[in-house]
């Protein structure tokens, strides 16, 4: 399914993304002074034109100045308001055509305003960080932003060396002149702009304890005095990559980077091989251990397996709500039932006013979403049984793997793996608004 597009603007956010082209790679390098909080940006995207010519085509760019424009190296007519550029070709270009667009740009990056407040770039109190979901990324870079437009990234970062730089991907090279070092990461895999994560701030580096040779290396980006509590709080990861690779299939990326900014966030951060935590998510006694079991598993569901729009979120947050539960129930906490049943007395006695295959923009981040999700995931494991569910499970993730995703894609998916019909299952839970009951084993889980 990798590279699957769909044709029509995304139903939520109709003005973010443009679907008449794909973005296959960009090149970002950037310059960025804390202090002034200054960001001075060159993009080089190299893209594919879609079937039909293409006359105009636009980026997602928030409210920076702009310097050169260049469409396969030629000044081409743009105009750039109200974050959106658009670009005008001296000729249509045709149907398929590859073409590389290089777009200049300087300014004080700082989030875009959205239904649940600012998202995409905020400034730290010594340094910044990334959080796009779902609409921010336009906050810092010119994108195609729509979440089906994957593309592999190389970002250069230049900035004081005081401040260590994380961004998902391997870092090729660190170079350090004078009192500024540039560093330059790699993602080879396909990647959405909204989960193009980056952090910037005065870290220790260190490698998370407890995986083995062979395993997928991990790093975290930790402030100083944090450091005891977090060796203690995510000294589990190592055995969750384990598991979930078990269960989900091998790990989709080359590493996996941790960041733990020197703030208090309101959620974690998921974004491709790397997840940002806030300091108040670190408090040396686990009590946020589901929250780094949920950002892993974004790495499989929503990172590498991709939604087509927004509608289908809850193949993300549902999933990675399971993973929470797979977790606790194989490192010896509560079982996935006991935790099925306590999120279904909390949606019992909640509005039930959500469907979960289309909860509307207003929705998409509503607590019930998530519970919800977790509990759909847990009744087709309950009518599968448990040999038919996990491999319906790891199948889902590896054959989708770095490709793009549907809920109707999911529940015939699911569907191959039952001995009778799914669909009454998928409806009532997907597709109507009123809590089905409590889903219970055949045979104890």
């Amino acid at each position: 399914m990798s590279g699957q597009q769909t044709a029509a603007p995304d139903p939520y956010f109709p003005e973010n993304g443009d679907p008449r082209y794909r973005a296959h790679r960009y090149e970002l390098a950037l310059d960025y002074r804390p202090g002034p909080n200054r960001l001075t940006g060159r993009a080089r995207i190299s893209a594919i034109a879609g079937p039909a010519p293409l006359a105009e085509f636009h980026l997602n760019l928030a409210d920076f100045r702009l310097g050169r424009i260049l469409l396969d190296g030629r000044a081409p007519h743009y105009t750039h308001r109200a974050g959106r550029l658009r670009v005008r070709p001296a000729r249509p270009l045709p149907p398929g055509a590859a073409f590389t667009v290089e777009v200049h740009w300087s300014g004080n990056p700082k989030p875009v305003r959205s239904p649940w407040g600012g998202i995409g770039w905020e400034e730290l109190t010594d340094g910044a960080l990334v959080a796009s979901q779902p609409v921010g990324a336009p906050s810092w870079y010119p994108c195609n932003d729509r979440p089906a437009d994957k593309a592999s990234y190389q970002i250069s970062l230049n900035t004081p060396s005081a401040y260590t730089v994380a961004a998902g991907g391997r870092l090729l090279t660190r170079t350090t002149r004078a009192s500024t070092t540039t560093w330059v990461y790699e993602q080879p895999a396909p990647t959405s702009s909204y989960l193009v994560g980056l952090s910037v701030g005065p870290y220790r580096t260190l490698p998370v304890d407890g995986a083995g040779p062979g395993e997928v290396p991990q790093t975290a980006h930790v402030p100083a005095r944090l450091l005891p509590r977090f060796t203690h709080d995510f000294a589990r990861q190592p055995a969750m990559m384990r598991l979930f690779q078990e269960l989900f299939g091998p790990y989709p990326f080359g590493e996996y980077t941790v960041v733990v900014a020197d703030e208090e966030l309101d959620v974690p951060v998921e974004a491709q091989g790397l997840s940002t935590f806030g300091a108040n998510h670190v408090d040396g006694a686990r009590g946020s251990e589901r929250l780094i079991a949920h950002e892993l598993a974004h790495q499989w569901f929503g990172n590498s397996v991709t939604i087509a729009d927004w509608r289908h979120i809850w193949l993300n947050e549902g999933f990675a709500k399971y993973a929470e539960w797979l977790w606790s129930e194989r490192s010896g906490g509560r079982t996935a039932q006991e935790l099925a049943a306590a999120a279904h007395r909390l949606l019992a006695s909640r509005p039930q006013d959500l469907r979960l295959s289309d909860p509307g923009r207003k929705l998409m981040f509503d607590d019930r979403l998530y519970e919800r999700g977790g509990l759909t995931v847990h009744a087709l494991r309950c009518a599968l049984g448990e040999e038919a569910f996990f491999r319906m499970l790891r199948d889902w993730a590896t054959r989708n793997r770095h490709g793009v995703v549907t809920t109707s894609a999911f529940t015939a998916h699911a569907a191959r793996y039952a001995a009778g019909s799914t669909d009454g299952l998928c409806a009532a839970w997907l597709d109507e608004p009123a809590l089905p009951p409590l889903p219970r084993p055949a045979h104890g889980t």
